[in-house]
């Protein structure tokens, strides 16, 4: 079942985060503190089980290590939300139910825990219990998904630059491909590469993780519309009030739902081709676009 499946992956991913991670006590215990405020506030962990299943469907069984692969993962997107959230940015004071980094430890150290994060991030993924040459395309996979070349940071930037503009639908959806689909899009490729997945299977996980990436998207958009601060976790009507470049802004809710379930039916149809051992990632990415938070 999806639910022991969801349960499962997260439980793995915590216990390699709670291993790989410093401790609070550890000098300096501040930055610590706040790296890990952030990394256990909850969260779905929805981008390590995407990398854990698409390695177990390469595989056909879950690859030893993997779960490290996606502990640093969630580094790299806790990092990305943490200076998301600062008051230079989207300037939230919520997030995942909780205050946000820099509400509890200052700008300063919320800054430097975003860093610290990806910088952990790398000394992970230097260290998987793969052979070099996979561990060497997983880490250029990252690193060009959380860049600037059509990749997250590249995204954050458009999405700034576009606030108040009426943007078009071109840039809409390079924001959300790049700020959003690019991360979800390496967990499920670094996944694949993490179990030795040749050409032709990595690039249909790419196809299935840009597909769900911007459907994922998409839902975020329009359950930032539909549902409440309680009900999210963070602060709903963000996006209206910063007039940010949005689905439902440009097309409506009904449209965008429809646009999303295009994305994720074209999303499974790539996993066709491995019968049942897709079934899981399969059920992710309905999960993605069913889901209310």
């Amino acid at each position: 079942m999806l639910k022991d499946v969801l349960e499962q992956g997260r439980t793995a991913t915590d216990a390699a985060l709670e291993r790989l991670l410093p401790p609070e006590t550890q000098h300096p215990v501040s930055i610590h503190k706040a790296m890990r405020h952030s990394v256990f506030a909850g969260g779905k962990r929805l981008r390590p089980i995407l990398c854990m299943e698409a390695g177990r469907m390469v595989a056909d069984t879950t690859p030893y290590g993997i779960d490290e692969l996606g502990a640093a993962l969630e580094m790299f997107h806790t990092y990305s939300l943490i200076h998301d959230d600062l008051p230079a940015l989207d300037n939230d004071d919520l997030r995942r139910g909780r205050p946000t980094c820099h509400k509890v430890f200052g700008e300063a150290i919320a800054i430097l825990a975003g860093d610290a994060l990806q910088t952990q991030a790398y000394e992970v993924l230097a260290s998987l219990h793969c052979h070099a040459q996979w561990r060497v395309k997983i880490i250029k996979e990252v690193a060009r998904a959380t860049g600037t070349t059509d990749g997250m940071i590249g995204g954050q930037v458009v999405d700034l630059e576009a606030e108040h503009t009426r943007a078009d639908a071109t840039t809409l959806e390079y924001i959300h491909r790049a700020k959003t689909a690019a991360l979800i899009t390496a967990c499920v490729v670094s996944g694949g590469l993490y179990a030795e997945a040749n050409d032709v299977t990595v690039a249909k996980l790419r196809s299935f993780g840009q597909n769900i990436g911007l459907a994922f998207q998409i839902v975020d958009d329009i359950l930032d519309v539909t549902q409440t601060s309680d009900q999210l976790g963070k602060t709903a009507g963000k996006d209206s009030a910063a007039e940010k470049a949005t689905y439902p802004a440009l097309f409506g809710v009904d449209e965008s739902v429809k646009k999303a379930d295009v994305l994720v039916k074209a999303a499974l149809s790539e996993m066709d081709d491995f019968g049942p051992r897709a079934d899981t990632l399969k059920s992710l990415a309905r999960f993605l676009v069913e889901r209310k938070k």
